[in-house]
């Protein structure tokens, strides 16, 4: 069984049903998230017009066993200073965000489930793009 990270957009691309993305959760074993990714799912609730709902379905995808939420660390930053680092010297910058989600699939060893493109820039982690 795999451990992944969900990315911002793919628990969206989980919530509206995308079959790639279910497949990818079904056959995981353990699921993570960072407060990076909980931060932006929050920030689209209070934008969008079913709040609480989807705040109760967060809470209900964060009560499962095979969730977890990882933190960030000194390990994390000096992982974020490499993946900046290499993006800003190839041309590839992406969104700070989301090297902060890198930073934490590779400090943890974790395959990034996304349906962002610009994940495949970063050379140090695993990403299974999934085009939504």
């Amino acid at each position: 069984m795999s451990r992944i990270l969900l990315d911002t957009s793919a628990y969206s691309a989980f919530m509206e049903g995308l079959e790639e993305i279910k497949l990818a959760m079904q056959r995981a074993g353990e699921i993570y998230l960072n407060p990076i990714i909980l931060g932006e799912l929050q920030a689209g609730f209070l934008r969008g017009g079913r709040r609480e709902r989807n705040e109760g379905e967060l809470r209900a995808f964060l009560s499962s066993p095979r969730v977890s939420i990882l933190g960030l660390d000194e390990e994390t930053a000096s992982r974020y200073a490499v993946i900046r680092n290499a993006l800003w010297q190839a041309g590839t910058p992406i969104p700070t965000n989301d090297i902060w989600i890198a930073a934490t699939a590779m400090q943890y060893g974790l395959r990034i489930i996304t349906t962002d493109s610009h994940y495949l820039s970063v050379q140090q982690v695993i990403v299974d793009y999934v085009s939504g």
